[in-house]
């Protein structure tokens, strides 16, 4: 059974990340992913087209974030990717996908189980209607203190 606690690794925070496009973005994020093993070599792409259909961007109060996933057949072990952008990259909107986000926090999913998917899901958008917390995360310069933040959130 996966915990909220195992999730979350300092090799999977990455801090300024340089993107302008949404689909590069995910591509190298998920690229990331598939060389530590998390995830198999069909994961990016999959980032890609299910994003497409349906979108992930989410305009919170403060820093505006995404939470990029997608099927579970191309996971091979439940992660969390953590991405501070240098600068935002368009996403759309979750829901009907009409509006712009610019996102300059990105927490990419990877997760075998759907209902620790659900769980996690959850935890994450208390985060994100949390501005103190949100902000916490996102003016850290530590992956350290990010992965403690997380951990204790996602608790």
């Amino acid at each position: 059974m996966t915990t909220n606690k195992e999730v979350v690794c300092e090799d999977l925070i990455f801090l300024d990340v340089d993107e302008s496009s949404r689909d590069n973005l995910l591509l190298n994020l998920g690229n990331k992913l598939v060389e530590k093993g998390y995830v198999k070599e069909s994961y990016p792409r999959a980032l890609v087209e299910r994003e497409k259909t349906y979108p992930t961007g989410l305009n919170t109060d403060g820093i505006p974030v995404a939470i990029p996933h997608t099927d579970m057949k191309h996971v091979n072990k439940t992660s969390i990717l953590i991405a501070k952008l240098k600068k935002p990259v368009v996403f759309k909107e979750m829901g009907l996908g009409v509006k712009d986000v610019k996102a300059e926090l990105i927490f990419m999913l990877a997760i075998k189980d759907p209902s620790f998917q659900v769980k996690t899901l959850g935890k994450l958008m208390s985060i994100f209607s949390n501005k103190k917390e949100l902000m916490n995360i996102y003016n850290s310069e530590d992956k350290k203190e990010i992965k403690e933040k997380m951990k204790k959130i996602l608790n």
